[in-house]
């Protein structure tokens, strides 16, 4: 009687590709729910080979220099212990679609502090975290230093350094963002973004100055030069609100297109005006890719005011729509 051979099917699974609209960069989707000790790329490492230089001039509020990352809770999922952070995803399906602005996007949020470590950096990524599944985005936050690497980076279209401080990426890792960047991605940087790599002159640029010092936390009118942008549109103007009103090392003011400005006489600024021309959120096309700046969100307070998360959301459509 013949023998019979069973036919083997081998299924090749097909990667999904994110489109975004205006010819925004196309990238790879981290899979929801993928194992908190590997970036969505599948690139793991759970020790940051960052240098951990100190920051120059960074700033100076004496708080711990260390790494640790209370747990995230809610929807982030994260936990890191210190010296080396663990990537968790969560987030939209995807593919999915950006909301109104029907953008497919796919963030990394980077939170690794050198220096001083803000106490609302957990505040900051359950609301990225959550503002990712309401707009149906893949998202993923990590204090490991080694995910940038051109594979893990490939995974995504914006990197969101959220108050980093100090020295955070070694040469091989800043040279494999500059590539990202270069390759038509996009980069939000949040409030300490400004006080990170002092030496590093091409993130200099990305960001588009560095931190110089600030006053005590204090209310202070906003004003908004360009209510048409996607992060600004809805804002009152002024924007009467309380935070930490960081002042820079120079004006951006030349090299940026500016969104948002302090009115100086409306706080009390000290040594750290600017003579009253002071940017504190802003945008640009840098090196192949796009770059927004908000110097706001010291606070945890700031990551559930619904007018902060709406600029921090229209900070991605804007960097995503190339």
């Amino acid at each position: 009687m013949p023998r019979l051979v069973p036919l083997v099917l081998v299924l090749c699974p097909v990667f999904a590709l994110f489109a975004c609209s205006e010819q925004a960069p196309n990238s790879v989707a981290p899979s929801a729910g993928a194992s908190s000790s590997q970036a969505a790329a599948g690139v793991a490492g759970s020790s940051p080979s960052a240098g951990g230089g100190g920051a120059g001039g960074a700033e100076n509020h004496g708080g711990g220099a260390g790494d640790t990352r209370a747990s995230g809770g809610g929807s982030a999922g994260l936990s890191a212990a210190a010296g080396g952070g663990v990537v968790g995803e969560t987030g939209g399906s995807a593919g999915g679609t950006g909301g109104s602005a029907g953008i497919g996007a796919s963030l990394l949020v980077f939170s690794r502090t050198a220096a001083y470590r803000h106490d609302s950096i957990p505040a900051g990524v359950q609301a990225l975290s959550r503002l990712a599944t309401e707009k149906h985005w893949a998202f993923a936050a990590t204090e490991d230093a080694s995910t940038f690497s051109d594979a893990t980076l490939a995974a995504y279209n914006v990197v969101i350094f959220l108050s980093t401080t100090g020295d955070v990426l070694d040469e091989a890792q800043q040279a494999a963002f500059e590539r990202f960047v270069r390759g038509g991605k996009g980069f939000v940087g949040i409030h300490a973004a400004t006080d990170t790599e002092y030496d590093w002159a091409w993130y200099g640029g990305l960001v588009g100055a560095y931190f110089r010092e600030h006053p005590a936390v204090q209310a202070a009118n906003v004003v908004v030069e360009d209510a048409a942008h996607p992060a600004t549109v809805g804002l009152p103007n002024p924007w009467h609100r309380t935070d930490e009103w960081y002042s820079f090392k120079s004006n951006p003011r030349p090299n940026v297109h500016v969104l948002l400005s302090l009115d100086e006489s409306s706080y009390g600024a000290g040594s750290s005006n600017m003579s009253g021309d002071h940017p504190i959120a802003w945008c640009h096309e840098y090196d192949g890719g796009r770059a927004f700046y908000t110097a706001l969100g010291h606070t945890s307070e700031s990551f559930s005011d619904p007018l902060f998360i709406g600029q921090l959301a229209g900070a991605v459509a804007w960097v995503l729509a190339r």
